[in-house]
């Protein structure tokens, strides 16, 4: 039995509303279960300098926790002056995810930022920041393609991401933080919408898996990744 009650292919809750924030071109609050992340995508009529020129758009992201998004007051990072280390992997993480599911020729020489910021955690940031960071992303897009300032729709496909590990032995679906904590053998599936994987952070916690348990895994997350998708574009209507 899982700590939540759940079956072991059940997703936690997902909610998605769109328009959060009044500023951004585009904006959601992805909630899966107790984890809760607002994304915003803001366009810029610039790229870095190592693509400038080129034609091509860029696509990146930040990602950040707040102080009382866990259970006890982590220290600002700007406090200290730099990122961790944590925090540059998974932002870099988003960025390579969104990215891969958009033409960037069609989008042309412009960058949307995504910024994913964590106000409530409780195991799977990550994927939440990922599902919900595509999301405003596109309502970003939407915009330009409203405006006449991209002719054909740069987003190949709808990227999600999600969870799965081996707890208790058994291989389960969309890891909560109590499961997250002590299983076995935890990683992140990142996909477009038909079914093309993208990358999958997969690692041992304490166990070994076999060839078998990974197939699970891989199937379960096929699972969850097609109900955050049907989310996704349902959010988007």
């Amino acid at each position: 039995m899982r700590p939540s009650g759940r079956e072991l292919s059940e997703m936690r809750a997902v909610s998605i509303e769109t328009g959060f924030t009044k500023h951004a071109e585009g904006s959601a609050l992805i909630k899966m279960g107790d984890t809760h992340v607002l994304c915003t995508a803001t366009i810029e009529d610039r790229v870095p300098p190592f693509i400038k020129g080129s034609g091509l758009g860029w696509v990146t992201a930040e990602y950040g926790m707040l102080p009382r998004a866990t259970n006890t007051r982590m220290r600002r990072e700007a406090a200290s002056g730099k990122q961790g280390g944590r925090t540059v992997e998974i932002q870099r993480l988003i960025g390579r995810a969104l990215r891969a599911g958009v033409d960037r020729v069609a989008l042309g020489e412009r960058q949307i930022t995504v910024d994913c910021d964590v106000l409530q955690a409780d195991g799977g940031t990550r994927c939440a920041s990922i599902t919900g960071g595509w999301v405003a992303l596109r309502l970003a897009v939407d915009k330009l393609m409203k405006a006449g300032d991209v002719i054909s729709n740069p987003l190949i496909s709808p990227v999600a991401a999600v969870s799965c590990g081996i707890y208790a032995g058994q291989p389960v679906l969309d890891l909560d933080y109590p499961e997250d904590s002590e299983a076995g053998v935890d990683g992140n599936f990142i996909m477009m919408g038909d079914g093309q994987l993208i990358e999958i952070q997969m690692s041992a916690e304490g166990s070994t898996f076999s060839r078998d348990q990974m197939n699970q895994l891989m199937d379960l997350a096929e699972k969850g990744v097609a109900e955050l998708g049907a989310a996704q574009l349902e959010a988007v209507k």
